[in-house]
């Protein structure tokens, strides 16, 4: 199987059993789906969900949120993984964008990048869900479902990753794929134990084909 053949399969697999994928996180705003984003790094979109509703109420904008105390917002958000760290960098974000952005979200990873907490994959994820643009974040189920399925090389690097993916899959649904890879990775393809066995796409799975190699082999 080719490089190709094996994205052109995943993809139409993907195309119609997951025609309208989307974030898992919940957001009313571009400057609150950046709130989410930052606070999700090594955490659960379940765990950040759970935190965001009252803190969206008590910062509903770059403004309100440039001018609070950490202790303040450091009480919204202590459940989740390194509240300190991203106390900090929540309210530096929000001043980086009064101050240099006139409060507006920059649509460019470039100035994205400039805010503190947010770095390549934040910034692509914006880029992606906000404005629909071709741009690939890759987290860890990305990086790992790629590998396993044959998408990439055993790439070392998320930018590897992302530079391959962004080769092979045309521009127009990476926005889409950037959550294929997310949700399948979540609820499918998991680190420690992928269920192979409910999986559409172990026709094209590299992995899948290896293992089953093996078996044959015994």
């Amino acid at each position: 199987m080719t490089i190709k053949e094996r994205y052109a399969g995943v993809i139409e697999w993907f195309s119609k059993n997951m025609p309208s994928p989307e974030t898992e996180l919940r957001y009313d705003s571009p400057f609150h789906l950046l709130l989410a984003v930052i606070l999700s790094a090594q955490c659960t979109d379940k765990r950040v969900n759970m935190v965001t509703p009252p803190l969206f109420e008590a910062y509903p904008d770059p403004d309100s949120l440039a001018n609070a105390e950490e202790e303040d917002v450091f009480q919204f958000i202590k459940s989740v993984t390194f509240p300190n760290n991203k106390t900090r960098h929540l309210i530096r974000a929000a001043k980086v964008l009064v101050e240099e952005f006139g409060g507006e979200m920059p649509s460019d990873i470039d100035n994205l990048m400039k805010l503190p907490g947010v770095g390549r994959k934040t910034a692509n994820v914006m880029l992606a869900v906000v404005w629909e643009k071709a741009a690939m974040a890759v987290d860890t189920h990305v990086f790992r479902v790629s590998n396993r399925i044959g998408l990439t090389n055993n790439s070392k690097t998320p930018f590897q990753t992302e530079k391959t993916l962004m080769k092979y899959i045309p521009g127009e649904i990476i926005p889409k794929a950037h959550h294929w890879l997310i949700l399948h990775g979540r609820y499918v393809c998991k680190a420690r134990r992928p269920d192979c066995e409910v999986c559409g796409i172990t026709r094209w799975c590299k992995t899948y084909a290896a293992n089953e190699r093996k078996k044959r082999d015994c």
